[in-house]
């Protein structure tokens, strides 16, 4: 397996794989990041995976002996990425997440469309045609950065961002789609909007909906069972 390991400030460690961003990619850096959660060393704090990579925060108070708290852990996990054992990542959850599409809900629907040639019903119908793989969470929190959206929906971000984006706006990027799990300035295409809240800070085993590694599909719904959703998950 090739990587690299470097310090990431003074209390994480960056393991990277590639510069390159595919599914064979993804596969490696789930598989490493249970093997290292499955190893229960008693120093790390966290495992945050990336689209090629994963910073792995330790505790330096676990690690105070005369060797270097970051040269210890770098040993620790370089023992393991050359060991000749198999990463094989865990199985994948499915998750559905509904969607209105347009209106006020999906503002940039028919200027994707436009964009690309094609109707608003085609961007729906492609968009909830095809399954997607979260990669990792950043931005905000909660908020997936998600492949395998269909090139015919590629759009260029918006020359200029909007100050405020509803949560659960469903957008586009160049290549990519996701959702904005709260109210944050923005520059993706928006196309529609979930009811499912992503980010649930009072749920403290699982305050983000979605987690890398997760595969989704998208679905419509109506505008009334938009707002009927909405009104149940408050």
């Amino acid at each position: 397996m090739n990587y690299s390991l470097e310090p990431l400030g003074d209390q994480a460690i960056l393991i990277e794989f590639s510069q390159e961003v595919n599914e064979w990619i993804h596969e490696q850096v789930q598989g490493v990041k249970g093997r290292i959660e499955e190893m229960g060393y008693d120093w790390a704090i966290e495992v945050v995976p990336a689209f090629a990579s994963i910073a792995v925060h330790y505790d330096i108070r676990k690690l105070l002996t005369c060797q270097s708290p970051y040269d210890l852990v770098a040993k620790e996990l370089s023992l393991l990425l050359d060991s000749k054992k198999t990463f094989t990542k865990k199985a994948s959850r499915e998750i559905n997440i509904p969607v209105f599409y347009g209106g006020k809900a999906g503002p940039d629907l028919d200027e994707v469309a436009a964009h690309n040639g094609i109707s608003a019903e085609e961007v729906v119908e492609l968009h909830t045609k095809a399954e997607y793989t979260v990669y990792m969470l950043g931005f905000a929190p909660g908020f997936p950065y998600v492949g395998g959206l269909n090139e015919k929906l590629a759009t260029p971000r918006k020359s200029k961002p909007r100050l405020q984006i509803p949560p659960g706006s469903v957008g586009i990027a160049g290549q990519q789609t996701g959702v904005y799990p709260i109210e944050t300035p923005g520059g993706w295409q928006l196309i529609g909007q979930t009811p499912e809240a992503l980010f649930r800070p009072m749920n403290e085993e699982e305050p983000t909906l979605l987690q890398a590694g997760d595969k989704i599909r998208f679905y419509a719904i109506s505008e009334e069972e938009f707002y009927e959703r909405q009104e149940r998950n408050k």
